[in-house]
């Protein structure tokens, strides 16, 4: 190789060295300012926009009954329906319900695809990290429920057995966090987008039990033609705390919330909401 020929080599070497060097640099520089702008959201009180546009989002599993789900019409009904639409009502905001996949309910929460989680979503330490709740506004349980035929009268009875959970579920997350009561049994686990389709397999015996939240249990089986072929057993999981899932950065949102649920509870309305959905007042 030439001198002359060696000095261009090294000039285009370090031409591409530049080159690579800068689009590192804009492509660490896109990034963190995705980031910022992330971080922002989160961090944002974003009342006086939604005040402003009269509209709140609230994301949610629209196959939870009886929080909300779909009547075979489409309309959408449901206990946390009413009581999302009642809080707002007393602000003249109108609630925009937004199906979402319930695993990922958290980043559409971090990303503003909705405002509110309301759906059945239970408070607890791990979501505490990342979500601001509203205060409690009900009390839920997670039970085994089994099909009497199959003979499971107690947690010990899964041994070897097959065991339906919800993905993003507090319940996954309690089978997880405490074996004690049910995982050291459980041989598999099948995990489900919707609880509907668990009940279809645990129906058609391909699992044997199925951990779910005692609200939705009790109304899905209330309404069943064959009810009574169900078992449900409380086998040791803790009281579940329901509450409105935000934004750290929603401190009005969340103080409007707490007023709303204390003014419902004072005038009578979370009284009748409770009747209608439970039959008693809770």
């Amino acid at each position: 190789m030439s001198y002359q020929k060696g000095v261009s080599e090294l000039k285009k070497m370090r031409y591409k060295s530049i080159l690579l060097s800068l689009l590192a640099g804009v492509s660490l520089f896109l990034l963190a300012g995705c980031t910022s702008v992330k971080q922002r959201a989160n961090t944002t009180d974003t009342w006086p926009k939604i005040a402003q546009r009269q509209r709140v989002v609230v994301g949610l599993d629209d196959s939870f009954v009886p929080m909300g789900f779909r009547e075979k019409s489409g309309k959408l009904v449901g206990y946390d329906i009413d009581l999302a639409r009642a809080v707002f009502k007393l602000y003249g905001i109108k609630v925009d319900f937004q199906t979402i996949d319930w695993s990922m309910k958290e980043t559409e929460l971090r990303n503003g695809t909705i405002d509110l989680i309301w759906n059945g979503y239970t408070k607890n330490p791990a979501r505490e990290r990342t979500v601001a709740f509203s205060d409690t506004y009900l009390k839920n349980r997670q039970i085994l429920v089994t099909k009497k035929a199959a003979g499971i009268k107690q947690a010990a009875k899964m041994q070897g057995k097959t065991l339906g959970v919800q993905s993003g579920s507090s319940g996954y997350e309690s089978f997880e966090d405490s074996p004690q009561y049910l995982k050291k049994y459980v041989k598999h686990t099948v995990q489900y987008s919707t609880f509907n389709d668990a009940f279809l397999d645990l129906n058609a015996g391909r699992i044997q039990g199925l951990l779910i939240d005692s609200v939705y249990a009790d109304y899905y089986i209330k309404h069943q033609p064959d009810a009574s072929s169900y078992r449900k057993l409380v086998i040791g999981f803790p009281t579940e705390d329901f509450a409105v899932g935000m934004r750290k950065g929603d401190v009005t949102l969340r103080k409007k919330i707490n007023r709303g649920l204390k003014v419902l509870a004072k005038n009578g309305t979370l009284a009748k909401i409770n009747q209608k959905w439970f039959g008693s007042s809770k």
